[in-house]
Order: C-alpha cells, then sequence, then structure tokens
C-alpha cells in the first residue's frame, strides 16, 4: 500500500479484475475523475468472453456520458446504437394484452396531487384517452418517431452493442492514462497479516499489486466471492428465470425507439433493434422449460434469419451480502444481478463507479465510507428488485410459472406499494430509489391494478375544463409527435451530423 505523504494520497493504485462493459466504465470514471491522483490498471484476457447481453440502457447513461466527455455522436457510430424511449410490454397480463413503460412524464402534476389522480378522475367520467396519451414519449415511440437535440422534447436511452461499447470505453480510458495488463489471473495473493488482497498473480508469473482492487470478473466473482468469500443471497424464490438464450438476427423492417419484452410459458422475450442488427433473446425458468425446447421457442418467436448461434447464459438473481469488502469492491454482475428485464445492469455499473468516486478511500479504508457504499448500493438493488418482481406477480396467464409468480409471497417493502395504489392510487418515488413515479403508475395500471379510490382534489375540477384540459394535453402530444421524423431516418443521418 503507498505511504501517505506529500508524494500523494494513501491508496492510489487501483486494479480492475475485468474488462468489459463493466471494468472499462469503471476505469473511465475513475481516470477522468482522479486520473492524476490514481494509477489505474485492468486486467483483462482475450481469451475469456463477456456476457454481453447489456444491450439497452436508461436515460441516466446520457449523464454518465456527459461527465466522462463522451460525444454522443461518437458514440452512436462506434455502438452502431439506436435510440430508446421505453419498453413495450407484450402478454404480461394475459395474452393478447400490452402495455408501455415510457421514460417521459405523463400529463401534468401539482404538488398536491400527481397527474394519474386526474387521469383516473377523468376515466370515472368517460372523458379520458389511455394513459399513455398524455406522454410524448409514449406516443412517439408507438409512431416510431424520434429526434434529439434542441427542442425534441424527448427524454431517451439508447440500444447497443454491448462489446462494441466494451471496446469504445476502453480506447476512451486508455487515452485518459488507464494501462492496460492482457493475460489471465492464475491466483489472487492475501497478505499474510490483515487478509486484503496484495496482488492478482497472473499465469506468466507476473504479480500486478495495487492498493485497491475492484472485482469486474462477471459471475465468477473471482476477488470478492472465490477469495473472499462474500456469500450471496439469492432471490430466485422471487424472481426464478435462470438462463437465457441470446442471439443476433438480421433485422426486418425500420426500428422502433423502443424494447420490446414480450412474454411466453416459462418467462420472456427481449427484442432490442441496433443499426445493423437485432439483438434477442429468450429468459426462462429452466425447471419449466428444457434448453431444447428454449431453442424452439426462440426460433418461433423471433424474427429475421440468424447471425449468431443461440448462445446459453446461466446466472442466479440476487447480490452479495456486502458489494465493499476489504479492499475489494465489487461492481457489475459480480455484485449482484436483477435481470435484464428492466435495463438496468449498465446503469448499477454507474452507479456503482460513481459512488466509488464520491467514497474514494484515499487515506486509507473506513469502515464509515464502505458501509455508505454497501447500504446504499443494497438499496439500490432491492428498489429494482421490488419493481421487476412487480411484473412478475401481477399477472393474470394460466401456465404454472406465471401462476407461481402471482401466488408467491413477494418482499413487505412491494406489498406496501401495491396495497397503497390499489386502495389509494398512492405512488412515490425514494430519494435513492431509480425509477419514478411514473414508472410505477404505468406498469401498475399496465399490470392490470384499478386502484378503488384517488386524491379527491381531481373533483374539484369542473367537467368541462377537465375535458378541454385533457384534449389539449393529448393534442399537443399528437402535434408534437407529427413533427418529429422516423426514428431509422433520423439515425440515418445522425452519426453523419
Amino acid at each position: 500500500m503507498s505511504e501517505a505523504g506529500d508524494s500523494g494520497p494513501r491508496i492510489s493504485r487501483v486494479v480492475v479484475a475485468g474488462g468489459g462493459t463493466a471494468g472499462w466504465t469503471v476505469a473511465a470514471a475513475l481516470v477522468k475523475a482522479l486520473g492524476r491522483l490514481l494509477t489505474i490498471t485492468v486486467v483483462e484476457s482475450d481469451q475469456i468472453g463477456t456476457v454481453g447481453v447489456g444491450e439497452s440502457t436508461i436515460p441516466t447513461a446520457r449523464r454518465f456520458h456527459e461527465l466522462l466527455g463522451i460525444d454522443e455522436k461518437t458514440f452512436v457510430q462506434a455502438t452502431n446504437a439506436s435510440f430508446k424511449l421505453g419498453i413495450k410490454f407484450q402478454d404480461w397480463l394475459r395474452e393478447g394484452e400490452s402495455y408501455f413503460h415510457s421514460f417521459g412524464t405523463s400529463g401534468r402534476s401539482n404538488w398536491l396531487a400527481d397527474f394519474h389522480h386526474i387521469w383516473l378522475r377523468a376515466r370515472e367520467l368517460e372523458l379520458a384517452e389511455e394513459y399513455g396519451a398524455y406522454c410524448l414519449e409514449h406516443h412517439a415511440a408507438l409512431s416510431g418517431k424520434f429526434a434529439c437535440g434542441a427542442g425534441s422534447g424527448l427524454n431517451y436511452a439508447y440500444h447497443l452493442d454491448a462489446t462494441s461499447y466494451g471496446g469504445f470505453l476502453r480506447q476512451h480510458a486508455e487515452a485518459n492514462g488507464v494501462l492496460r495488463r492482457e493475460g489471465r489471473i492464475a491466483r489472487v495473493r492475501r497478505d499474510g497479516e490483515t487478509g486484503d488482497i496484495a496482488a492478482l498473480e497472473m499465469e506468466d508469473g507476473e504479480a500486478i499489486e495495487g492498493d485497491l482492487f475492484v472485482d469486474c470478473t462477471g459471475f465468477r466473482a473471482l476477488l470478492i466471492g472465490e477469495t473472499l468469500e462474500v456469500p450471496f443471497a439469492d432471490w430466485t424464490h422471487w424472481l426464478g428465470c435462470d438462463r437465457a438464450l441470446a442471439v443476433q438476427t438480421e433485422p426486418v423492417g425500420p426500428p422502433p425507439p423502443y424494447t420490446r419484452a414480450r412474454a411466453h410459458r416459462a418467462g420472456w422475450q427481449w427484442r432490442i433493434p441496433l443499426q445493423n442488427r437485432v439483438g434477442n433473446g429468450l429468459v426462462y425458468a429452466s425447471e419449466r422449460l428444457s434448453e431444447c425446447e428454449a431453442q424452439s421457442l426462440l426460433r418461433e418467436r423471433t424474427d429475421g434469419a440468424y447471425v449468431t448461434e443461440p448462445r446459453l447464459i446461466r446466472f442466479r438473481t440476487g447480490m452479495r451480502r456486502t458489494m465493499w469488502e476489504r479492499n475489494c469492491i465489487a461492481i457489475g454482475l459480480t455484485g449482484g444481478f436483477v435481470e435484464p428485464l428492466e435495463s438496468t445492469s449498465i446503469h448499477l455499473i454507474m452507479t456503482a463507479a460513481i459512488r466509488l468516486l464520491q467514497l474514494f478511500p484515499f487515506d486509507g479504508m473506513t469502515a464509515a465510507g464502505q458501509s455508505r457504499f454497501n447500504v446504499v448500493g443494497r438499496r439500490e438493488m432491492e428498489h429494482i428488485r421490488d419493481f421487476i418482481v412487480l411484473h412478475y406477480h401481477l399477472n393474470r396467464r394460466q401456465e404454472p410459472f406465471w401462476r407461481e409468480a402471482a401466488d408467491m409471497e413477494i418482499p413487505d417493502t412491494l406489498t406496501a406499494r401495491i396495497e397503497a395504489f390499489a386502495e389509494g392510487a398512492i405512488a412515490w418515488q425514494e430519494p435513492d430509489e431509480l425509477f419514478r413515479i411514473d414508472s410505477w403508475v404505468q406498469v401498475m395500471l399496465g399490470q392490470g391494478i384499478v386502484p378503488s379510490s384517488h386524491h379527491a382534489f381531481a373533483r374539484m375540477m369542473e367537467r368541462e375544463t377537465l375535458a378541454k384540459s385533457l384534449a389539449g394535453l393529448s393534442g399537443n402530444i399528437r402535434s408534437a409527435t407529427s413533427q418529429l421524423p422516423d426514428h431509422g431516418d433520423f439515425l440515418s443521418r445522425y452519426p453523419a451530423g
């Protein structure tokens, strides 16, 4: 460990074990914010592949890119990215029904009551259109429209090639001074006195020493799991899917500006349109569906010719009991996984990287700093877990997998949210929570909850005033959408400026 003194901070050598999206995201953030104070080395092997299915993001990725100084057009071109306004959920409530979870804000709220209370009142009076009619992102997405830049007014994210994204971040990080060590890790050496990690010993005999180690070795969890033996809290009893078959296909038609999540008898299927191809994946519970059956189902439900052979990914939902243990921090799949349903994997990597920047232990590890990192990370994961479980639990499908999800005992924190919305249309966002009130409302309405009451404020509006207001809102959204270009047309022009 480096000595404290005039020459620099006590902890100055950071070693990131594993590359891919997680490793290079962390390295790029560290070197951008703290590069003058640290030596950052990423240890990875070209012989070890990455999971590479995190091909969809949420709008927080844009803010992270701004922090790193990444030019959006350069990024879009390098990763064959397209734009995303939300997720279309098909067949989740029951076969043949769908709803849309958008990144936008619905209607106009005030300090007394959120917009959905007004909408519920208007629906009672038979004055309301569907809930999505009052959200620009919802209407634009399902119309296939998109634009960004001054005046577009859209809140958006990206679909991207995960492998290309890791390479893009690597190039960005190395240009700013991050070191890369190619090779496989043969052994993790611990300090005989403290028990901390001292070095990564490579197959060729070299030892990569460090003061702080970031474990981005994916599901293997080489440092935090195999070496430090931090337990894993399993959430399979809430989230039963444990397999995914991922395949790339040729595009069929113009790319829609949204991700599609379509339920099937033992899980769900994603469809993520990029510029040059489409990412597809069948997520399923191996107890309910064999790999052979999953292969057949994927082929049956996938449009376009295969560009790659389907790849099987085994996973387990849950998280490490602590993500910062001794001088090791687990980020990405190493720290936890809540399946890709709401595209939160890359977001969790980015927020963990920001948290590390804010709590970086320059003068040595402190119990308070580590505790804060772990507490915030745990709450973040649990909030996302509850939101994902919500989709599964509120279903009316009849297959055994779905009946089990509907009947299971859910976390108390989620029970409280469902009851509050069902009884009084009450929805909220915790201060450290990712998903907004709009997100909870859209999914709970989409999954079939009909609140038995709502805030009485909405009854104070005269019928004619309410009708005129809502008609104006939906009319303005239709007008704004009509002026947007088709997503495919915009995308073909955008990288070239």
